[in-house]
C-alpha cells in the first residue's frame, strides 16, 4: 500500500525531469526547428509557380447549326439535326484519345526543350496529362465541361486549354459536315435510282401500248373501220370512254397506225414521267451540297479567358507554416532522444 505513493510520486518527478530536460535543450529545439522552417521559406520562395486557366464550353445554338439543315427535313427523308446531336459529336471529340495524341503531337512536344523532347513518350504524355483536364463542371449542368490546365506560365495556360477546345472543335466539325455530305450522296443515289427505275417503268408501259394498239389495228383493218364511227349523242360518252378498253379498235385504223407510229418514233419518254424534272433538280442539289464549316458551330465558349494573375501552386503560407510545425516536432523529437541517451550514461556512470 505504502508502495503505491511512492511509484506515482516517482512518475511525477520522471514527468518534470523529462520537461525539465526537453527545456534546457530548448535551444535545439528552436534551432532545429528554425532550420526546418527556413528550408520550408526557400522551398516556397524558390519553387516553380504554377497558374490555373480553365475555359467552359457549351451547346451551340440553333442558329449555330442552322446550315446543316438545309435539304432536311419535310418530305426529304433526312432527319433534321438539333443541337443536341452536334453538341453530342463535339462532346465525344473532346474527351476522346485521338484528340489527346494530336494535341500531344502538335502542341505539348513541341514546347519542351530538345533533351526532355527525346525522353520516354509514355512517361511525356502521361506528364501532359497531368497538367491537361478535360471534366464535366457539375452533375447538375452535364452538358456544360471545363478545360483546365496547370503551367508555369500563364500565357501558355490560357493558351493552351482554348486550342484544345478548338481543335475539339475543328474535329467535331469535320464529323459532321462529312456526316451531312454522306446523308446527301446517299438522298441523290436513291433519286436516281427512282429515276431510272420511273423510265425504264414507263418505256415497258409504252411497249405494251403499242402491243394493245397493234392487236386493236388489226381489229380495225379487219372490219374495214377506217374512221371512228358516228355516235348519236345518247352515247358518245359512254363509247367514247369504251375506246381505251377492249372498244380501242373503234378509234379507226387510220388514229391507230399514227398512234402506233408515233409510240414507236418516240425518242424519250421524260415528258410523261410524272415528277421527273423536280427528282432530277433534286440529284442536282444532294450531289452539289456543301456545309461550309466557317458558318457553324459546335460548342460555345462560356465567356472570355483570362489570364490567371495568382498561381495556384504554391500554397507560400501553408508550407512556411507546415515547415514551423515539423520543425518544432523533429526538434522536440531530437530532444527527446538526447535527454533519453543521457539519463542513460548517468545512470551507468553511478552504478559503476
Amino acid at each position: 500500500m505504502r508502495n503505491e505513493p511512492e511509484r506515482r510520486g516517482d512518475d511525477e518527478i520522471d514527468l518534470f525531469e523529462l520537461l525539465g530536460g526537453l527545456w534546457k535543450q530548448k535551444l535545439l529545439i528552436i534551432l532545429t526547428a528554425a532550420i526546418v522552417t527556413g528550408g520550408a521559406v526557400a522551398y516556397a520562395l524558390l519553387a516553380t509557380p504554377i497558374y490555373e486557366a480553365k475555359v467552359v464550353v457549351q451547346p451551340p445554338s440553333q442558329s449555330n447549326i442552322s446550315q446543316l439543315n438545309y435539304g432536311r427535313g419535310g418530305d426529304s427523308g433526312l432527319a433534321m439535326l438539333s443541337v443536341k446531336d452536334v453538341y453530342d459529336v463535339y462532346l465525344r471529340n473532346l474527351q476522346s484519345e485521338s484528340l489527346k495524341r494530336e494535341f500531344f503531337r502538335k502542341v505539348f512536344l513541341p514546347s519542351l526543350p530538345e533533351d526532355e523532347r527525346n525522353g520516354s513518350q509514355d512517361d511525356l504524355y502521361g506528364r501532359m496529362n497531368g497538367v491537361l483536364m478535360v471534366a464535366v463542371t457539375s452533375k447538375d449542368t452535364p452538358s456544360r465541361y471545363y478545360i483546365m490546365a496547370s503551367l508555369p506560365v500563364a500565357e501558355q495556360a490560357a493558351k493552351w486549354v482554348v486550342q484544345y477546345a478548338q481543335m475539339a472543335g475543328e474535329q467535331a466539325k469535320r464529323e459532321v459536315t462529312r456526316d451531312v455530305r454522306g446523308d446527301g450522296m446517299v438522298k441523290a443515289n436513291n433519286l436516281e435510282q427512282q429515276i431510272t427505275a420511273a423510265r425504264e417503268s414507263t418505256r415497258k408501259q409504252r411497249e405494251d401500248q403499242i402491243v394493245h394498239l397493234t392487236e386493236a389495228l388489226r381489229v380495225a383493218d379487219s372490219i374495214g373501220l377506217e374512221k371512228p364511227p358516228i355516235i348519236s349523242n345518247s352515247l358518245t360518252g359512254e363509247v367514247s370512254a369504251g375506246m381505251d378498253g377492249s372498244l380501242t379498235y373503234m378509234r379507226g385504223s387510220k388514229a391507230l397506225s399514227a398512234e402506233i407510229e408515233n409510240l414507236r418514233n418516240r425518242t424519250s419518254d421524260d415528258p410523261f414521267i410524272p415528277k421527273l424534272r423536280q427528282r432530277e433538280e433534286a440529284v442536282s442539289f444532294y450531289r452539289s451540297l456543301e456545309v461550309d464549316p466557317g458558318v457553324i458551330e459546335v460548342y460555345r465558349q462560356d465567356g472570355s479567358i483570362e489570364l490567371p494573375d495568382k498561381p495556384v501552386k504554391p500554397k507560400k503560407l501553408f508550407i512556411v507554416v507546415l515547415g514551423l510545425v515539423a520543425g518544432l516536432m523533429l526538434g522536440v523529437l531530437i530532444a527527446l532522444f538526447r535527454h533519453m541517451w543521457l539519463s542513460a550514461s548517468h545512470l551507468r556512470v553511478s552504478r559503476s
